[in-house]
């Protein structure tokens, strides 16, 4: 085969298939050119880390796993975005993924690509037995503060899924008024698949909807900085004073 050729099945290779990457570096392994050596190596290169992220999954899924041991049938993550910005709603989400399918990349949403998100966003709608979303409002975050208002899209969240779960794993916090067994893990959405899910869904939820409000609300930045205080939002703010979806309790010491 012409190089070019097997440098277009390299572009083809799925980094995550790893057969697909076995048989690549068997079939062109013994090929002389250094060209194509060239991609043999990247692909053996691709292959340690399609490795390496089967072990950093594994770890994830240890939670899960314990709590199915002791008998819960539906593990639920839940954790939010958006209790930090000083414009748009609070977002949480409550994720149940299949207990006998492993879903790799998944991890805190701040340490995830935005396109592997997008992509991770989807798979998990697909693949989850159930998730649900939960938006509260700036205005409701003004009116019970954001502590209060990140509980009440927890609670909304784990009240739009179609599965009632047995046990919630949490990012770091108890939800009140939950009757449901909780097990608040610290940094939960790096140690677990299901509250990483949870992460990776609310984040991109909340990031879409800033982006829309962007449209309708110029000036600010929201596509880009989604409502989080840069320095140019904050400018935008002093210049162009508040706008609806700004939360009046958090912005001050700006206007």
């Amino acid at each position: 085969m012409k190089i070019q050729e097997i440098k277009a099945a390299y572009q083809a290779l799925d980094p995550d298939d790893e057969p697909m990457l076995q048989q690549f570096i068997h079939t062109y392994g013994t090929d002389a050119r250094s060209g194509v050596q060239t991609l043999v190596e990247q692909t053996k290169k691709k292959l340690v880390q399609l490795e390496a992220e089967y072990v950093r999954s594994e770890k994830m899924l240890a939670f899960e796993r314990k709590y199915h041991a002791m008998g819960s049938r539906y593990i639920c993550g839940i954790d939010e975005v958006g209790r930090g910005p000083l414009a748009g709603p609070v977002v949480a989400c409550a994720v149940i993924l299949p207990e006998d399918e492993m879903l790799l990349h998944l991890n805190d949403s701040k340490q995830v690509p935005r396109k592997k998100r997008e992509i991770l966003y989807d798979i998990i709608r697909e693949k989850a037995v159930a998730y649900g979303i939960g938006v509260v409002s700036e205005k409701r975050i003004d009116e019970i503060n954001i502590l209060q208002a990140t509980y009440e899209a927890m609670r909304m969240a784990i009240a739009n899924l179609k599965v009632q779960p047995d046990l919630l794993l949490n990012d770091a916090v108890r939800i009140p008024e939950v009757d449901i067994k909780q097990v608040p893990i610290i940094k939960g959405d790096a140690k677990s698949v299901s509250i990483a899910a949870a992460s990776i869904v609310a984040k991109v939820t909340r990031d879409r909807l800033m982006e829309e409000y962007d449209k309708v609300l110029p000036g600010y930045g929201f596509a880009s900085n989604k409502g989080y205080g840069s320095a140019e939002h904050i400018a935008a703010l002093k210049e162009i004073g508040p706008s609806p979806i700004h939360r009046q309790s958090f912005i001050g010491h700006f206007v």
